[in-house]
């Protein structure tokens, strides 16, 4: 028997995952939140429930960003929020590095590790929030990731 994984590539690998539910066509992204080593949440980028999917109707843009999304962070964090799930110091493995908007709520919410394996528009901002706030930021590779592109069916 091989070496087992290690915990951040299967956390990162269970993003890559969730990710391929993503609706919206311009960027697949998956985020799942772990506390003592367990998920708590899961999420990824799509519409609210009850609304049209980008995949089906397109994106709707609106200064270079498609509103008709949640971004896969929140929705983890609202999945928390909705079933009473504390996220106090729990962390996130997300696909892609979190927006601004995406950093503020995972701080507020009490996150204390962020950790992605795509850059992506890394906001000056948001790092030095994460800095402020004492939030463990690194970059995580899975080698699992790159068979979980390849099927990609997108």
């Amino acid at each position: 028997m091989g070496e087992r994984i290690s915990w951040d590539e299967y956390f990162m690998t269970q993003a890559k995952i969730l990710a391929l539910r993503s609706t919206c066509e311009r960027l697949s992204v998956g985020a799942v939140i772990v506390k003592d080593r367990r998920t708590i949440a899961g999420g990824y980028n799509g519409s609210i429930i009850g609304d049209e999917h980008c995949i089906d109707v397109g994106c709707k843009v609106v200064d270079n960003h498609c509103v008709r999304t949640i971004h896969a962070e929140i929705n983890a964090l609202l999945q928390c929020a909705k079933f009473g799930v504390s996220t106090e110091e729990a962390e996130v493995y997300v696909t892609h590095f979190p927006c601004l908007n995406c950093a503020k709520a995972l701080i507020q919410a009490g996150i204390k590790g962020v950790y992605w394996e795509k850059d992506y528009k890394n906001s000056e901002y948001a790092i030095e929030l994460f800095q402020k706030a004492g939030v463990a930021m690194r970059k995580v590779h899975s080698p699992y990731s790159e068979m979980i592109d390849t099927a990609t069916i997108k």
